[in-house]
């Protein structure tokens, strides 16, 4: 069965059969002009012979012996009767009895048989004595008979009747048969071969083409035809040469085109989604998954069997498709909040989906929530101090004051007032400063364990009025490190103030150093009311204050987390916060080690 489908079984078979038919025809015709040449031969010389017997008999008076002269010419095959009349018939003596023979009652009742006897005409008839009307009859039995007329007196005529077995044609034939036959078989097997080979020679290039086909179907481009010829196989052969140059050639511009673009959309900071008409998500990028992410654990959907859009989204995709139209949404998900720009794509003239530019605009949410808060933060912290100075500056004016004593107290408060906006002032600059990177650091080499018993000394006094215990740590290989000493000096001051003073009786602070790698780490921990969880992503702002009654005495304004931040960050470290509330707060630093050497800017 492989080999009837393959184009080697075809073509043979095609050849083959087409050799058979035209061998089988022509042996057809060729039997056929063979036996009728053979008959029609025998019949030329049965007539010539008739001829010469029937001369013969008018020419002999004596009719014994010109009987006996036909006798002798008549072979084995041969069966010679003279008719002179219905009651004188002669027939020559019969050689062969197993052969067919011509009689008088044959003659008389075949019409056609009986014309020379009764028209006086020649005929010439093919036949089988046995079996006439049978078209099936055994050929070996079938007789050539002529007839032809002659004179018996001038009155009477006869008939001279030859009749001669077609055994030797048939014979003739089978041997002919025979030849062709072994003929036929020779020419079979030649043109087998001949078949097989030509059939090679012309699918060997095929096979070929289709191995390098398969090649190419695999990615292995580089695969080539062999060019065995010039003719048409070996064009096409060099045209599937260059089909796959040009394929390779594309491929290679298609995935260098899809890198590219899946190298922009990696890169963008803006989330990108391509969408199917029917809402499907094609194509995304990491922005866009995160995005995705967030929303899936939100909605307590299994992130493997993702794969379709917010509801918000697909209402959104639902208004770009039907008015094909630009549309923006703003949706909050995990406490983030996305800008999401949907715009339509068109197949030539109809929309195929929509693409979706996902922006995460809480960095900006944030900034301009943060420049609303200091903008109001600044006018709460201006607006008391500008009031009791107004206030007892109008005291002053009035004359209010009766006593120099009361004039003391109001010119006290405003001069503490005046200091207050002072520190304000100051903070705000020296925080701009350091935002703008404006910072500059006197680094020196110090003993960390001297530095941190001098900060903790300078508070001994204040925790023992709230009854605070005040404790100082250092665990480190190392005891110099390289600082701007006043810098952090005024680091460890803001946080341990803070940490004594949202620490209640009977607290403890603990200002603790350790090694850690490339570094060390220093943290001020204390038991105090803690802060907020909603609270700890904005500790390090401008103007936080975790006591929101911003009563004073107690908070302050609200600048040292972030200016501690920016000195922290002026050093390459880091600085981190972790706190319960009404179980204590947590602030850690860290600081790398560095030579002496080295500048900040």
């Amino acid at each position: 069965m492989i080999l009837w489908r393959s184009v080697v079984g075809k073509l043979w078979g095609t050849i083959l059969l087409l050799v058979s038919f035209v061998l089988f025809v022509l042996t057809i015709l060729m039997l056929e002009f063979i036996e009728n040449y053979h008959v029609d031969k025998a019949e030329d010389e049965l007539t010539q012979l008739a001829t010469k017997v029937s001369l013969i008999i008018e020419s002999h008076e004596d009719q014994e012996l010109a009987k006996s002269i036909s006798w002798e010419l008549a072979d084995e095959l041969t069966h010679i009767i003279i008719v002179e009349n219905e009651n004188n018939v002669s027939n020559s003596p019969i050689k062969d009895e197993g052969l067919p023979h011509l009689t008088m009652d044959d003659i008389e009742e075949d019409d056609e048989l009986s014309l020379p006897l009764t028209k006086q005409q020649k005929i010439s008839k093919r036949t089988n004595l046995e079996q006439p009307n049978d078209v099936f009859a055994n050929g070996e039995d079938e007789v050539l008979i002529v007839g032809v007329p002659y004179k018996v007196s001038e009155t009477k005529t006869g008939a001279v009747f030859i009749s001669q077995s077609l055994k030797a044609v048939h014979e003739t034939t089978k041997e002919t048969t025979k030849y062709i036959i072994l003929a036929a078989g020779i020419a079979i097997i030649l043109t087998t071969i001949f078949a097989f080979f030509l059939s090679t020679r012309i699918t060997y290039p095929l096979r070929k083409m289709r191995e390098v086909a398969q090649e190419l179907a695999r990615g292995k481009f580089e695969s080539k035809v062999p060019i065995m010829s010039n003719d048409e196989i070996g064009e096409l052969g060099v045209a599937f040469n260059q089909m796959g140059k040009q394929l390779k050639f594309h491929i290679n511009a298609l995935s260098q085109e899809k890198e590219h673009l899946t190298n922009i959309l990696s890169s963008m900071a803006d989330g990108v989604i391509t969408l199917n008409i029917d809402g499907t998500i094609l194509v995304t990028n990491p922005p866009a998954e995160r995005f995705l992410t967030s929303w899936y654990y939100e909605q307590g959907i299994n992130v493997e069997s993702g794969g379709e859009l917010p509801s918000d989204m697909k209402a959104l995709f639902q208004r770009v498709v039907s008015t094909e139209k630009e549309q923006m949404l703003e949706i909050i998900i995990q406490g983030r909040s996305w800008v999401i720009l949907m715009t339509p794509l068109y197949n030539q003239s109809h929309v195929r989906g929509a693409v979706a530019v996902l922006r995460d605009m809480t960095e900006e949410r944030r900034l301009d929530k943060l420049r609303k808060d200091f903008i109001a933060n600044v006018s709460h912290e201006l607006r008391t101090p500008i009031s009791m100075l107004q206030g007892y500056s109008e005291a002053i004016v009035d004359d209010i004051a009766s006593t120099e004593e009361e004039k003391k107290d109001i010119a006290k408060v405003i001069h503490d007032e005046s200091l207050r906006m002072g520190r304000l002032v100051n903070d705000l600059l020296d925080l701009a400063r350091m935002e703008a990177g404006h910072i500059t650091l006197n680094l020196e080499e110090i003993s960390l364990n001297d530095f941190v018993e001098k900060v903790g000394r300078k508070f001994q006094g204040l925790a023992k009025e709230k009854d605070i215990s005040l404790l100082t740590e250092v665990h480190i290989k190392e005891p110099t490190q390289v600082i701007d000493p006043d810098r952090i000096e005024q680091v460890l001051t803001n946080l341990i103030d803070n940490a004594i003073r949202h620490t209640g009786e009977n607290g403890s602070v603990v200002i603790e150093v350790k090694d850690h790698t490339d570094g060390v780490i220093i943290d001020v921990r204390d038991s105090g009311s803690g802060i907020p969880e909603e609270d700890l992503p904005f500790v390090f702002e401008r103007f936080y204050k975790a006591d929101k009654a911003r009563t004073r005495g107690r908070a302050g304004t609200g600048l040292g987390l972030a200016i501690v931040k920016n000195i922290i960050e002026a050093h390459k470290g880091k600085i981190s916060v972790h706190s319960k509330l009404d179980e204590g707060t947590t602030f850690s630093f860290f600081l790398p080690r560095k030579k002496l050497e080295s500048e900040f800017n």
